[in-house]
């Protein structure tokens, strides 16, 4: 339904309350017909009558985010009047024919343009996201608003992938004709991506469409989709860099199909994967997410034979204080290090670092790798992390956060504005905590916000510090271990100087390993010790060959 998404795009809870309209009120607006004609729109759990979408097979988070998309009170809505410069959202009345589809390019550079600014608690999803949630009804309509969102979105706006995530995960699913006839139109292999090479913008944003496709669809669907001119195309979309990243995380969201992930596996694609991995700490920005996508698909879903894993060779001597890979929501990726993270679901991804302090001055620094939605700041044990439902760090009253694309400061899902320019790739964030004085303040590559204090009516002590992400973001954190890039000129404490980590606390594991922990500790051997085995100690076979086996599970 549309306000799924676009909850989890808003990322923060202030608009939660709003945005979940009730039945009555989609129904009014008619952007779906009554949920009683069977027709699934969006996310909806009842697949189109013609879809070949087997039944069971949308992700679970997707159900998730409809149960819980019309259960607010009104109590809980705000409160604020509509702003009087923008016009009231309203449907298509009895007698008023349809929006030309010829409209739908401007209607698609609408909703890019007036995204950012959407962040009060009263404001309602673009009346040109609804419009185009409203020509996708019909496979032809759905047809051209994939096409548009090729065509048009640019590719130098930071939120224009988010916005192609966006707009079509609250499209209606696609039929069986639609993904056949889009599949005849883009008509896609290898030579066709030499031949867009040339023109990086609809590179990139098909290479977007398709993965976003595949996050939105399963089973015979995605098998479908991935046809072997498809494969073709996203493996030879290794020019531009922008283009190699939405390739790779395409391939990425195609594997969440065991089939499909079998078919990538056996295109050799971890030789290529092999030579981007080494642009994980390139010092360009762009070539350091692909860096960082290669690198986790090849510690997750592409294992190449003979490869240590990146955490069995990374050096952690040094580190005390990381992101902690326990106390994170379910799609969000920590590197081997534990101190940079990126999120490419479609939901509002969290996470808290491992050292919780109560009293003292500290100081930590963010480096923006992506200059898009990030809510980033200090939060404590009682934040909630409900990434489906866009709950993040400043979206309750136990947490604060700095927002340097849309230039808010979160606390209690209410935000306002702060006087920093937007962040670029690239950009120091300094965060100084103050429990003596109960203030926080911001800084921007040095320069300092006026102190926020709001937070400590609720919470005096067990801060951690913490961030939100919204898709296609990413962003590395400085505990101390390295020297700040812009210290504070007051007295502070570091993470990495007073925190501990014991050696099996510091790996970050792929993500099928929670298996492998929990049998080591079934035989009660330790993690630091278990790393140091070459057999494994419940069926003495060679670990190597374990690891292949698991490897081939989804």
């Amino acid at each position: 339904m549309i306000v799924a998404t676009w909850i989890a795009f808003c990322a923060s809870r202030s608009l939660v309350r709003v945005l979940r309209l009730t039945v009555e009120q989609l129904q009014s607006v008619q952007f779906w017909p009554s949920l009683s004609s069977g027709r699934a729109m969006g996310n909806s759990c009842v697949c189109r009558e013609d879809s070949d979408v087997e039944e069971g097979s949308a992700p679970r988070r997707q159900l998730r985010r409809v149960e819980n998309s019309v259960s607010d009170p009104p109590e809980a809505r705000g409160s604020r009047p509509r702003d009087p410069v923008r016009p009231p959202r309203r449907g298509r009345g009895p007698h008023e024919p349809r929006r030309k589809k010829q409209n739908v390019d401007s209607l698609v550079l609408d909703t890019l343009a007036v995204i950012r600014t959407l962040v009060d608690n009263d404001q309602e999803p673009p009346y040109s996201m609804i419009t185009l949630h409203e020509m996708a009804e019909t496979d032809d309509g759905w047809l051209e608003v994939v096409q548009s969102l090729i065509r048009v979105i640019p590719l130098d706006d930071p939120l224009g992938p988010a916005v192609i995530t966006l707009l079509l995960d609250e499209c209606p699913l696609p039929t069986k004709d639609a993904l056949q006839k889009l599949s005849d139109m883009l008509n896609l292999s290898a030579a066709v991506a030499r031949q867009d090479a040339l023109i990086p913008a609809k590179h990139r944003n098909t290479t977007a469409v398709l993965g976003c496709l595949a996050e939105k669809l399963a089973g015979p669907a995605s098998i479908a989709l991935l046809s072997p001119g498809t494969l073709e195309y996203l493996l030879e979309s290794l020019a531009h860099p922008t283009v190699m990243l939405f390739a790779l995380i395409a391939l990425e969201k195609f594997s969440q199909t065991s089939e499909n992930k079998l078919t990538v596996s056996e295109s050799c694609i971890s030789k290529r994967l092999s030579v981007l991995e080494c642009w994980a700490d390139h010092p360009d920005y762009l070539k350091r997410q692909v860096g960082f996508c290669a690198q986790w698909s090849l510690d997750n879903l592409f294992i190449k034979e003979g490869r240590q894993f990146t955490y069995e060779k990374v050096n952690l001597n040094n580190i005390n204080a990381m992101l902690n890979s326990n106390d994170v929501s379910e799609y969000l990726k920590i590197s081997p290090t534990g101190l940079e993270a990126r999120c490419d679901a479609s939901s509002f991804e969290s996470v808290r670092c491992t050292f919780c302090v109560d009293s003292g001055v500290w100081y930590y620094e963010v480096t923006v790798i992506t200059s898009g939605v990030m809510q980033i700041g200090w939060a404590t044990k009682d934040s909630k992390f409900l990434n489906h439902e866009g709950y993040g760090i400043g979206d309750d009253e136990y947490s604060c956060a700095y927002d340097g694309c849309r230039q808010l400061i979160w606390y209690n899902a209410r935000s306002k504005p702060h006087s920093h320019p937007c962040w670029k790739e690239g950009d120091a964030i300094g965060f100084l905590l103050d429990l003596s004085k109960k203030q926080m303040i911001f800084y921007l590559n040095g320069h300092q916000l006026p102190p926020e204090k709001q937070v400590f009516s609720s919470a005096t002590s067990g801060f951690f510090a913490a961030a939100s992400f919204m898709s296609y973001q990413q962003c590395e954190f400085n505990f101390g271990a390295k020297p700040f890039r812009h210290p504070p000129s007051i007295k502070f404490n570091t993470f990495n100087e007073f925190a501990s980590l014991a050696s099996d606390e510091k790996i970050i594991l792929p993500r099928f390993a929670p298996f492998i922990r929990f049998l080591y500790h079934l035989n009660g051997i330790c993690m630091e010790c278990a790393l140091q085995l070459e057999t494994c100690p419940l069926c003495r076979q060679d670990i190597k060959t374990r690891v292949r086996l698991i490897s081939h599970v989804s």
